[in-house]
């Protein structure tokens, strides 16, 4: 009886190592089906998870309801499975360098526990050899046993888009890839389990983290396109978003839109990328621009609102800013490596008074990450309304609620372009 068998059959478990945004939903489908130990180092979490509750705020109380799950913060439960899962985060460093204290640290975890016959299977995104060079050789050192003969490895990246109910772990292909043939089939038939839409067997471990580190490395580099475009057509005094709705008519013409690049998958991944690209002497230029590009984007929408300021007369040390969004996108909870900030702190480098407001942001969560917190609702006359992230809750927002919060001579900075042709009394501005 082959691994898989044992799992279907509940004889042993699969355990997930990370209940983060990706580690928890995965933990949960799997538990649908099989037994399942969800492992994470912070007991809080662990406490609420136990009562149903997501720390991420993105799962309802009902996703957790029917789930064979054990959910621990003792190393040790880990031992009762075979088939682990780990899905940590993978951030950057201050230096945009990769960050792999997170999953070296699981690694070790997971290598304290390992048996012979056990199965590793990655998730965390990273530059392609992390699991084989980096990752393998702590399970041997941990484990005292010989990857390939006594334990297989394999990488199967991650594609859950926080926020989206549509493209779901079950409904979106999922790339597998496995040490050696027998490991691969297992692990595809593994995740055939949950995974409806069904799976790729990558060609090699190294193929499948690379499939996965370009995906986000195309996106980045696109929207990169378009931000600069959209700095070329602001002065020449054509709005990018008119321009890109009559370039969309032609069939194959691809639908990118500039804005703030943030969030723990396009603003991280092509760092990982261009890092190992080094390793091997080449200096990629195209990633590096793009994320120059894109990392820069906060700071000129600042710099473009203050210089609309002036232009409409305003002394920038005394102006009142309201930002509408502080989330890394549309409708989630999640702030990580969220650009808002960066419009944030530059506008208060300028003297300017900024209020931020997000219906899903926690207050406590950004002054932990960037130092200010959320104001509970508009304190009204400001002097412009920046309307940084595209949250369901501001589309259907008119120009009389803009008019209603601000002050004279007001500007409206619209970065996703939602209301386009809509304004008529104020001073508008998008990207």
């Amino acid at each position: 009886m082959d691994l898989y068998q044992q799992l279907k059959l509940k004889k042993t478990r699969l355990s997930l190592i990370g209940l983060g945004y990706v580690g928890l939903p995965i933990a949960l489908e799997f538990a649908r089906k099989i037994s399942v130990i969800g492992f994470d180092i912070r007991e809080d979490r662990i406490a609420m998870m136990r009562r149903g509750e997501d720390p991420s705020r993105e799962l309802p109380p009902k996703a957790f309801e029917g789930c064979d799950i054990e959910f621990t913060s003792d190393p040790e439960d880990l031992r009762k499975a075979d088939f682990h899962i780990v899905a940590v985060p993978t951030p950057i460093d201050s230096h945009n360098l990769p960050d792999l204290r997170p999953l070296l640290s699981a690694t070790r975890t997971v290598g304290a526990i390992l048996k012979k016959g056990d199965y590793v299977v990655y998730e965390s995104t990273v530059y392609p050899g992390a699991t084989e060079e980096d990752c393998v050789p702590i399970l041997e050192e941990m484990s005292g046993l010989k990857y390939i003969r006594d334990f297989k490895v394999g990488y199967s990246p991650e594609r859950i888009n926080p926020g989206d109910r549509e493209h779901t772990i079950t409904t979106i292909r999922k790339v597998v890839s496995g040490c050696d043939r027998e490991s691969a089939e297992i692990i595809a038939k593994v995740y055939e389990m949950v995974v409806t839409a069904g799976v790729f067997k990558a060609a090699s471990i190294k193929v499948a983290e690379a499939a996965k580190i370009i995906e986000n490395t195309q996106r980045d580099v696109n929207i990169a396109l378009m931000n600069e475009l959209s700095m070329i057509f602001s002065k020449m005094n054509i709005n990018t978003f008119d321009v890109l709705e009559a370039a969309a008519t032609k069939w194959n013409f691809l639908k990118f839109y500039p804005g703030l690049v943030g969030g723990h998958c396009i603003g991280v991944d092509p760092y990982y990328l261009a890092f190992k690209a080094k390793e091997y002497r080449h200096h990629p230029q195209m990633i590096n621009s793009g994320r120059a590009v894109n990392d820069e984007m906060g700071y000129y929408v600042a710099h473009q609102l203050v210089k609309n300021l002036i232009a409409a007369g305003k002394n920038v040390q005394k102006s009142r800013i309201l930002i509408m969004g502080a989330t890394f996108k549309e409708n989630v909870s999640d702030i990580r490596n969220s650009k808002v900030a960066d419009v944030v702190v530059e506008l208060k480098i300028y003297g300017c008074e900024v209020d931020v407001i997000d219906p899903y942001a926690s207050s406590e969560e950004v002054q932990h990450e960037y130092g200010f917190s959320l104001a509970g609702k508009p304190s009204g006359d400001y002097d412009a309304v920046v309307v940084a992230v595209a949250h369901r809750q501001y589309a259907d927002l008119d120009e009389d609620y803009f008019l209603s919060v601000s002050g004279d001579h007001a500007i409206l900075f619209d970065l996703k372009g939602i209301f386009r042709n809509r304004i008529r009394k104020m001073k508008y501005w998008s990207l």
